[in-house]
């Protein structure tokens, strides 16, 4: 009698490994995929995830490094400086490589082709009106994206979330400029109006959406809003997260993109264009995606009080005292 083999479960390739890439990736292994991370580095340091450095500007390298996959998600972005010269060349490379192997892909993507709705709740079907460059940009990929799927040359779906909060995110609106300071008593920034409501969405959430994509041939040639949960104001956030912290803190609030923090002089210049999304209201709405898949978006509260205890931990790392 010969012995039965098990196939091996179909290979994930993942290109970034930045937030959204490295929770990804976390979640494809719990769920038993096999895994490659794809950055230049080659350092994702995920256990269990092979771990590939590529540049993915060249075409051999980039079908070198998705060699074998079944699905590839698309978690590259680069500084916003670059953004409007690098990400279409990007495209092309990875769009080549990935009907080259024979793959799925995800695309994780931006609400900016949809442009300013005069505080209108934005739904997959909101109509894409983007005046900024950065906006025109992602609207004219997403348009390629999609053409390239319904001309058959390889599955797409696009993946679109408001700002991403939660552990590792960092480079957000609500990120390092906000949880280091609530623990410490520090200032808290904050971007255009408190009163307004503001999706914001959980990285897990984003990274729990992305797997189910990956494993949904069906739902693909369009956009899909990943979990996200109903929009608080800018102040109610604050205030749960004073709730978690315990601590006091103040709060600066930019009405208009100038440097804070992190945010430098360069950084802000190029968000410019984009501040429209803090001087009015901003809501994602993500019922489509939760009635198809049968998947809620984690709570705020919750997702809040994962956040504080993932920065609590991060800062003692750096020994910073009070967090």
């Amino acid at each position: 009698m010969s012995a039965v083999t098990s196939s091996p479960a179909p290979l994930h390739v993942v290109l970034g490994t930045g937030p959204a890439g490295t929770t990804l990736a976390e979640e494809l292994l719990r769920q038993g995929y096999r895994v490659r991370t794809v950055d230049r580095s080659g350092r994702g340091g995920l256990p269990g995830a092979e771990a590939v450095a590529a540049d993915l500007g060249s075409p051999a390298a980039a079908r070198e490094a998705m060699a074998g996959a079944a699905v590839v998600y698309h978690c590259v972005n680069v500084a916003y400086e670059l953004q409007v010269e690098v990400m279409p060349a990007l495209q092309k490379v990875i769009v080549d490589a990935v009907a080259a192997v024979g793959a799925r892909l995800v695309v994780m993507d931006t609400l900016y082709p949809y442009g300013s709705s005069g505080g209108e709740p934005l739904t997959e079907d909101t109509p894409w009106r983007a005046t900024s460059r950065k906006g025109r940009m992602r609207a004219q990929l997403d348009e390629v994206y999609l053409a390239a799927h319904h001309a058959g040359r390889l599955p797409v779906v696009l993946a679109r979330a408001a700002d991403f909060y939660g552990p590792r995110v960092v480079n957000s609106s609500l990120g390092a400029a906000t949880f280091p300071a609530a623990l410490t008593g520090g200032t808290v920034m904050a971007l255009g109006c408190l009163d307004l409501p503001h999706s914001f969405t959980y990285i897990w959430d984003v990274a729990r959406g992305l797997a189910r994509l990956g494993q949904e041939p069906d739902a693909y040639g369009r956009a899909w809003h990943l979990p996200t949960a109903p929009a608080p104001t800018v102040r109610e956030v604050l205030e749960l997260i004073r709730e978690h912290t315990g601590v006091p803190f103040a709060t600066e609030v930019l009405t208009e993109p100038r440097p804070w923090g992190g945010f430098d002089e360069a950084f802000m210049a190029e968000y410019a264009e984009l501040f429209y999304q803090h001087t009015e209201a901003q809501v994602m709405v993500s019922d489509a995606f939760e009635r198809r898949f049968g998947m809620a978006a984690t709570p705020l509260r919750g997702g809040v009080g994962a956040t504080v205890d993932w920065y609590r931990g991060w800062l003692a790392q750096q020994g910073v005292e009070g967090a």
